[in-house]
């Protein structure tokens, strides 16, 4: 029996291990491990994971759930470590091979190197490079030469490596009569309180493989948004700004692949245009900071970052709550935390506006910031948060080592002030 070990991978379509599994004909079981590590506070004094992003990944389990049983493959869900769960499992249905997506970060390979201490030498493992666009395989350098500078990279790449095809499995396991009585946690397992998202939210969403699909027909097909996406990519409120896809790619509802070839479509079918390109260039940002992460390892955990720079940096608590809380009397900056403190979501103008406050402006250790926003991101993705920390701090990719005039920002990008006044005046909304 096979045995599929799901992390941020969860979804049905375009899922390498899925696919390979279901390659040689035996049954397959999955497992989810709810880590209660993921959920408790770290040295920084944030909880790993709170209530938006954990509310997001019970939604994408479920649906998982639903969607391996269409295909007659049950989902093992618990709210345990994995290396005190998978070796049982192994022992218990006489697994013969596990399949997992390929991580490279510190914690999870300590888990993994856990697992394997504690499996008969026979039980075959394989894992699968699954969450990039550009496979590592693929690639036209070695990874210890991953270009520094995100244009080298995307050149070397974009014009030169193609994008694999999707995998789609397409087996029914008839026979798969196995007893699952594990359930789902709720969040109140996991240590928080049911809460509603307040309504003005630009990310009014669920998880799950179902409503990222439902998300890209509404953006690319029903509404033809994506041929206006380099126009609008920059905007702070309502929904279609953005394409929104990124809390999904974080926890793998979706694939990169998948949204590239839909784009690809929508140039053939619709329109080719900036747009629809930059959607792409969105997409190899994301591989960009998989690669650095995969060249340097846990320096980009690191205070002096991939640069070895080093700052001089603050850890004074007022000053860290007081961003926290939307109250540093800088008003763009304080908007968009207060939108992060209720929604999980911030846009892609706001995260740099206040990273930059954060670690150039306050001179705050920019490693207690990106950890704020690990706990309260929905679309948290350790490679780009990570990367995107480091590189508006100064210690990373950036070669210019900008700073944000957050001022200017604010009159460039929110000029009659509609987003501030959305969130620093709540009760005209």
């Amino acid at each position: 029996m096979n045995l599929v070990w799901f992390r941020n991978d969860l979804r049905t379509e375009d899922n390498t291990s899925l696919f390979k599994a279901s390659q040689n004909n035996q049954s397959i079981i999955g497992v989810y491990c709810f880590d209660p590590r993921h959920f408790e506070e770290t040295s920084f004094g944030f909880k790993k994971t709170e209530k938006y992003r954990a509310q997001f990944l019970i939604a994408s389990v479920l649906q998982l759930k639903e969607n391996l049983a269409k295909y007659n493959i049950p989902l093992f869900v618990y709210l345990e470590k994995p290396e005190d769960i998978i070796p049982k499992i192994v022992l218990d249905y006489e697994i013969c091979t596990i399949f997992s997506q390929e991580e490279w970060t510190s914690e999870e390979k300590r888990v993994e190197r856990t697992i394997k201490t504690k499996l008969h030498d026979t039980i075959e493992w394989q894992t699968s490079y699954d969450q990039f666009l550009f496979h590592p395989n693929d690639i036209n350098f070695e990874i210890s030469k991953t270009p520094e500078v995100f244009t080298a990279f995307r050149k070397k790449l974009e014009k030169h490596v193609p994008v694999r095809a999707l995998e789609t499995i397409d087996f029914n396991y008839s026979q798969n009569t196995i007893e699952n009585t594990t359930r789902i946690p709720s969040l109140k397992d996991l240590g928080f309180e049911d809460f509603e998202i307040p309504i003005k939210t630009a990310f009014p969403f669920k998880g799950g493989e179902e409503k990222a699909w439902n998300r890209l027909e509404a953006y690319f097909w029903k509404t033809e948004k994506l041929s206006f996406y380099k126009k609008t990519r920059n905007g702070l409120t309502g929904k279609d700004y953005s394409s929104k896809f990124s809390p999904w790619l974080a926890n793998g509802c979706i694939s990169a692949r998948s949204i590239y070839h839909e784009v690809k479509r929508y140039e053939t079918e619709v329109k080719k245009n900036d747009s629809t390109y930059w959607l792409i260039f969105e997409l190899i940002w994301r591989d960009y900071f998989k690669y650095i992460s995969l060249k340097h390892g846990s320096q980009i955990f690191k205070l002096e970052g991939i640069l070895q720079k080093d700052y001089e940096w603050s850890t004074q608590q007022s000053s860290i709550q007081q961003w926290v809380n939307g109250e540093t009397g800088k008003p763009f900056v304080d908007a968009n935390m207060i939108e992060l403190k209720e929604t999980g979501w911030m846009s892609n103008r706001g995260r740099q506006n206040v990273a930059s406050y954060f670690a150039k402006e306050l001179k705050l250790d920019w490693r207690i910031g990106a950890a704020y926003f690990e706990s309260q991101l929905l679309d948290y993705d350790v490679h780009s948060n990570y990367g995107n920390w480091m590189y508006v701090a100064g210690v990373g990719n950036d070669p210019r080592d900008r700073k944000f005039n957050i001022d200017l920002q604010a009159q460039r990008y929110d000029p009659q002030g509609k987003f501030q006044r959305l969130w620093l005046q709540p009760t005209l909304f």
